[in-house]
């Protein structure tokens, strides 16, 4: 299936590890930015290429947060992990898709010392954490190496501008509209995955199934999740239900049975090439 539940935990925290990997997520994203104390990036670069090369190949895809691309610690954290081969690394604070050809020539480099592949390590770029970031969106196609998906954020964003918060009562300020909305259109036009940033609310599955069912009815096909307890309910809400397989199924068939037709009538609803479209969509996200 499509990932769609990829869960943030410290890099430096066996205990935190290994209950992430019971929590039904997708992937587990090993964080060694802001999660672990400057005081303990070493240890976590170690438990975590430990992780990696211990992994259970029927568990969950294994990603590796790094520090940003311009500080010292990224070419470090890529130093000790690349070994363990993780299925995609983390790139946060990403000004523009140009910065990631750094990380790519990091890891064709270091894919070499491995003897792995080269290209085999993908890479997820957090593309609004920074003020440039928001003007460069567009960059990001028609293609750049190694690229899987593109996830954005509020919180960094929100410090960098110097705002006392990104949202009000009734959910996200522009601003931070606007950087969600830039990061789908930005990943549908690199024909990458689209994932939803983590719900900040804890133990609160109403805001959560909420901050979902939006981010899905809107094209996201994946969600952060920044504590175990979440990821059920993403994992849920972001897969089809039966009524929806069941009537992509009806879509295709009609489509098959018609082939000279683009649009025409089907239970009572008017049906065209963009529901075809989606109809293989949601039938491909079962594969």
């Amino acid at each position: 299936m499509m990932l769609r539940s990829m869960l943030f935990v410290p890099g430096d925290s066996e205990k935190k590890i290994a209950r992430a990997a019971e929590s039904g997520a997708d992937a587990l994203i090993l964080d060694l930015e802001d999660s672990v104390a400057s005081n303990r990036k070493q240890a976590a670069r170690e438990m975590t290429r430990a992780r990696l090369e211990g992994r259970d190949a029927e568990g969950p895809q294994l990603w590796v947060r790094i520090n940003p691309l311009d500080s010292a610690d990224a070419l470090l954290d890529l130093s000790v992990i690349v070994a363990g081969r993780p299925d995609a690394i983390v790139v946060p604070k990403v000004n523009n898709a140009a910065e990631l050809g750094t990380l790519n020539a990091y890891l064709d480099a270091l894919e070499t010392r491995e003897a792995l592949p080269r290209g085999s390590i993908g890479a997820v770029a957090v593309a609004t954490e920074t003020a440039a970031a928001m003007f460069n969106l567009g960059t990001y196609a028609p293609s750049t190496p190694r690229l899987a998906g593109l996830t954005w954020g509020a919180e960094d964003l929100a410090a960098v501008i110097g705002a006392a918060s990104n949202s009000d009562a009734h959910g996200l300020t522009p601003l931070y509209q606007l950087a969600r909305s830039l990061c789908l259109a930005a990943a549908a036009n690199a024909r990458v995955q689209a994932i939803d940033t983590a719900c900040m609310t804890l133990h609160d599955d109403e805001a959560l199934e909420h901050e979902c069912a939006a981010a899905r009815r809107d094209g996201f096909s994946a969600k952060l999740a920044i504590h175990p307890a979440q990821v059920a309910v993403i994992n849920r809400m972001f897969s089809p239900s039966e009524a929806e397989i069941e009537q992509a199924r009806a879509i295709i068939a009609a489509f098959e049975a018609n082939p000279d037709l683009g649009t025409f009538q089907l239970n009572g609803r008017m049906i065209d090439i963009p529901h075809l479209k989606q109809a293989r969509n949601i039938l491909a996200s079962l594969a």
